[in-house]
């Protein structure tokens, strides 16, 4: 017999919410990137700012200082990426002509607005990355809060920026039951919190259609480096190999594949990091199978190619 707590609306087989239907990705309608590129490599930048005193719960994401405040043992590290650290991955994508999609905490445009400028001049894509990684969006969180969270975290960046924000990436990835609609509503295009495909799909929401991004975690510097501290030269490995993988799957299944990069700049914006990344992402760039890319510009190449194919 099921008891009360074990029931809610959508206990039943398959997927328990409505928001996609299952469908492997082998399955859907192939989509082509641009010169018949079978990779698009696209290179993320969280821009975060950790508040020394974000409390505690409902939970504290990845990075967030957790020791007594003032916690500047984690927090001062953190501040670093966005003193020192940024630069130095700006300086490595310009030697390499590739642009970046910076996920930014809205609280950076008030308080860094030299980064937004830099940011800006090399015409990266800006997508809102909340207000800062104390804020998080959760199930005991009012809809109208929600809402006015999401609403700040855009329009302050879009007037800081000077250039639509179409992309969405929470901090720590948090949601709650109405943040997909509150989006929509909103009037954003994709959200990158759904690690769960290698390509984009479609989200129906009651207040529009959501394009979800398959921003990867597993090979995110913040999960191999930190996580799971493996050695520089591991986590350029592990990620080689799965660029290798997705490629090798293009090629079988004569369509393309994503292969998302995230780049903190608190992580490998460090000396002793940041020349793995150079030699990361020559190495990709070498295998002239890759069509560099932001989130905005691989979704309009999806959405159209779907469009054809209904």
């Amino acid at each position: 017999m099921t008891t009360g707590r074990l029931m809610y609306p959508h206990r039943r087989r398959g997927l328990d919410h409505d928001w996609f239907a299952f469908e492997p990705t082998h399955q859907r309608p192939r989509v082509s990137w641009p010169d018949g590129k079978r990779v698009a490599l696209w290179i993320t930048v969280p821009v975060e700012l950790f508040p020394l005193d974000a409390p505690a719960q409902p939970f504290r994401p990845l990075g967030t200082p957790t020791l007594a405040y003032p916690d500047l043992w984690n927090g001062s590290s953190r501040d670093y990426g966005l003193r020192v650290g940024i630069y130095r991955i700006i300086r490595v994508l310009d030697d390499l002509g590739l642009r970046a999609t910076a996920a930014v905490n809205s609280e950076v445009a008030e308080k860094y607005p030299r980064i937004i400028d830099e940011i800006a001049q090399r015409d990266w894509e800006f997508v809102a990355n909340g207000v800062n990684m104390g804020h998080m969006h959760h199930g005991g969180l009012g809809r109208d809060a929600e809402r006015e969270l999401i609403k700040k975290a855009r329009g302050t960046l879009t007037q800081a920026s000077g250039r639509p924000v179409s992309g969405w990436h929470s901090p720590g990835r948090s949601h709650s039951r109405n943040t997909l609609a509150l989006l929509a509503e909103q009037g954003f295009t994709y959200v990158t919190d759904w690690a769960n495909d290698d390509m984009p799909y479609t989200v129906t929401t009651p207040s529009g259609h959501l394009c979800a991004m398959p921003l990867t975690y597993e090979w995110s510097d913040r999960h191999l480096l930190v996580q799971h501290n493996l050695t520089v030269d591991d986590y350029v490995e592990q990620i080689l190999q799965a660029f290798s993988h997705l490629r090798a799957e293009a090629e079988r299944y004569s369509g393309g594949r994503i292969f998302s990069l995230s780049i903190t700049p608190w992580i490998l914006g460090y000396p002793h990091r940041i020349a793995a990344l150079r030699r990361l992402l020559a190495k990709i760039l070498d295998s002239e199978s890759v069509w560099p890319a932001t989130g905005s510009e691989i979704v309009a190449v999806f959405n159209e190619q779907s469009r054809g194919a209904a």
